[in-house]
């Protein structure tokens, strides 16, 4: 696209500010989203057009009555309109498999925590 105008994904977040010709760009390509959206943290910023997002949370033990901590990774999509840095927090949500590891793509992120 060669206008400014961000395409409208249907969830609340600020489309970015750069524009980009990636196909998988939900906001300037024609990637739909769906399904999840996770908060998380930039682990690791290495892959070419990817990066790996970590999620801690607490899951209770009813034998024990506490909590224990848990932590997943995705592999996610990055837009190259979007730009991010290690330990950035990020907002990623589920689409169609971009790879086989690949089913999420950054919707918004590059706030320093």
């Amino acid at each position: 696209m060669s206008d400014n105008k961000a395409r409208d994904i249907g969830v609340n977040v600020t489309p970015p500010t750069k524009t980009c010709d990636d196909v998988n760009c939900p906001f300037h390509g024609k990637l739909p989203v769906r399904g999840q959206i996770i908060n998380g943290i930039v682990k690791n910023k290495k892959m070419q057009g990817s990066l790996v997002v970590k999620k801690d949370y607490l899951h209770y033990v009813p034998k024990y009555e506490r909590y224990e901590k848990r932590r997943s990774q995705y592999s996610v999509h990055l837009p190259p309109c979007i730009d991010v840095e290690e330990g950035d927090p990020v907002k990623i949500m589920e689409c169609r498999p971009l790879s086989k590891s690949k089913s999420f793509v950054v919707i918004e992120g590059g706030g320093k925590k």
